[in-house]
């Protein structure tokens, strides 16, 4: 019997063709749980649908994501619609979805969600009691799985960003039963030790069971009681564990993490010597602006010196001295052209001169001035001055011409 021997190519084209020709495959209403959420950057969704047997993984493309009045996430019950298809370069087939909505959540979602208001009642939560993480720590504790990825990237980012900080590996399992059990040990372990001034816990991205060890109340507590502060990088960023809520900062990769707890040392040298000259030049400023105002002062000092006010008053009494002197003598001298008027009128009015001519004053004994004859009538002496000198007369008789 003659066999045709096919590609895998023809093999994948040909199971596609009896796939889309079903009808029942072409109108497909599957309902399940949803797990492994990716919200892709292109708008199309991609996750998978399992119940307590099996899986199926499903797409939704960016043109039917606008139908969507809820949007899936992991734990979720749902009803997806669409058609079953078959990736042809993998030999997968899947389900392309049309439409999906809730029917009802998941048990792992529902205990999840329980465990976060039970916990939220209780302050575990609370921004109050969150501890500040330190600006430059020396030594750094990752509680973490040794061969994951997250380790690789957090020790890339953080030797990149500053090769001088310590890192710790505490080794714990970041799935399975005993997962929560073992990270919960290694925030007991650097509690204990004190030999780091924070914790990363982290662990790369999975689906909500690859994650629940994260969202045990074990866990929450221990990380709620570390005297130490502790930062989550736990997933992708759309995904949130109880461990996130509960601890003192949460960061959306472990890579995140790294970045928030490792301070650039290149940046920081960059931001010391942007400070060191923004220092300098203030520095610079305020000694010009100080040197400035003491010479000004010194200025002012020196104009308002008291020796010079005492210098300056000596030359205002000199000057005063020099007015007064002007002043006096000018009246002095204006005083003497007045005495001198006067007195060459009064030599000129003197009757005194008038004896030079020959004429006599007659003066009784009381020195007043005989000037008529009938004066002469009752006295019996008088006094006649002449040129030369004064003579005294006795009057024994009077004739009047």
């Amino acid at each position: 019997m003659f066999i045709k021997v096919i590609t895998v190519t023809a093999l994948n084209g040909y199971i596609k063709k009896v796939i889309d020709s079903d009808f029942i495959l072409n109108n497909a209403n599957v309902k399940g749980e949803v797990s492994n959420v990716k919200l892709h950057s292109s708008g199309h969704i991609y996750f998978s649908l399992k119940d307590a047997f099996g899986k199926i993984n499903c797409v939704m493309f960016k043109s039917q994501t606008y139908k969507l009045k809820i949007t899936p996430r992991d734990g979720m019950n749902v009803i997806a619609r669409g058609r079953v298809s078959v990736y042809e370069r993998e030999g997968a087939y899947q389900l392309y979805c049309d439409d999906i909505e809730a029917d009802g959540e998941g048990q792992l979602y529902l205990a999840y969600q329980n465990l976060k208001e039970k916990l939220e009642k209780q302050g575990l939560f609370d921004s109050r009691r969150k501890k500040n993480i330190p600006s430059f720590p020396k030594r750094i504790g990752i509680i973490t799985s040794p061969t994951g990825a997250a380790i690789k990237d957090i020790i890339n980012v953080a030797t990149r960003r500053n090769s001088l900080v310590n890192i710790l590996i505490y080794p714990a399992l970041v799935q399975g039963v005993n997962a929560s059990a073992d990270i919960a040990a290694g925030i007991k372990y650097f509690n204990t030790s004190r030999d780091v001034d924070c914790i990363i816990i982290a662990r790369g991205g999975g689906s909500i069971e690859e994650l629940w060890a994260f969202n045990e109340e074990n866990l929450a507590l221990e990380i709620y009681n570390s005297k130490i502060p502790i930062i989550t990088g736990i997933g992708h960023e759309t995904d949130f564990t109880i461990a996130d809520f509960v601890s003192d900062y949460r960061a959306p990769t472990p890579s995140s993490a790294a970045e928030i707890v490792v301070k650039n040392l290149k940046e920081l040298n960059n931001e010391i010597s942007a400070y060191r000259e923004l220092l300098l030049r203030s520095v610079g400023f305020k000694v010009t602006k100080e040197y400035n105002k003491v010479n000004l002062l010194n200025k002012t000092l020196k104009i308002n010196n008291p020796l010079n006010y005492i210098v300056n008053q000596y030359i205002h009494i000199d000057n005063l001295k020099e007015n007064l002197n002007y002043k006096f003598n000018a009246v002095v001298s204006l005083e003497k052209q007045k005495l001198s008027k006067y007195n060459a009128l009064l030599q000129a009015h003197n009757p005194l001169n008038v004896l030079n001519k020959g004429y006599a004053l007659l003066q009784n004994n009381d020195d007043g001035v005989i000037s008529e004859i009938k004066n002469l009538k009752n006295i019996k002496q008088l006094k006649i001055t002449l040129k030369d000198g004064n003579a005294k007369f006795k009057i024994s008789e009077l004739e009047v011409f």
